[in-house]
């Protein structure tokens, strides 16, 4: 199947000069969701991703990693933006282009050792799985890789990224 067929482009979305991957197209085509999660699960499983959690970041990584973390037989652990969770959390900031962000995580979400598998539907400059990345760390889990859907390769956000493997489906 030809996943790229299934995203649309927006020009100037959400400003001038930016040509936006809409993946809710993919999302509406129950062949297209179905093949994605299939497709995801078997490169996991040619990669020799064995892990104990997925973790999805806030709000598309929610989307693929559920899914995801079912068919390996793992579970999933959502991360979210600051102020998002109701139980005691792990905090970590990272810079954005014009400023900070902050993600937060469940502190019983994971224990030292535990093997984590990083997924989100898109890498662009990899601020946001490169944070995530620095917080499963800091918890001394095992980063076992990454899962992208699509992965926007002039903006080289693999170099914010730990050196484990990396899958993308897509690649623009």
């Amino acid at each position: 199947m030809d996943l790229k067929s299934l995203v649309r482009e927006i020009p100037d979305y959400p400003k001038p000069g930016i040509l936006f991957r809409d993946i809710t197209t993919l999302l509406r085509d129950r062949d297209g969701l179905r093949y994605t999660i299939d497709f995801f699960t078997k490169k996991c499983n040619e990669a020799g991703f064995q892990a104990d959690y997925v973790i999805g970041m806030e709000s598309r990584g929610f989307i693929f990693g559920a899914p995801l973390a079912y068919k390996l037989g793992a579970g999933f652990i959502p991360v979210r933006k600051k102020g998002k969770l109701p139980a005691a959390v792990h905090s970590i900031e990272y810079q954005l282009e014009y400023g900070t962000d902050c993600l937060e995580m469940h502190q019983d979400a994971l224990h030292p050792g535990s093997r984590v598998l990083i997924i989100d539907d898109l890498i662009a400059t990899g601020g946001t799985a490169g944070a995530t990345a620095k917080l499963v760390q800091k918890l001394e889990c095992e980063l076992v890789g990454f899962g992208f859907i699509i992965e926007l390769r002039d903006l080289q956000g693999r170099k914010q990224l730990p050196d484990v493997p990396i899958i993308s489906l897509i690649e623009y």
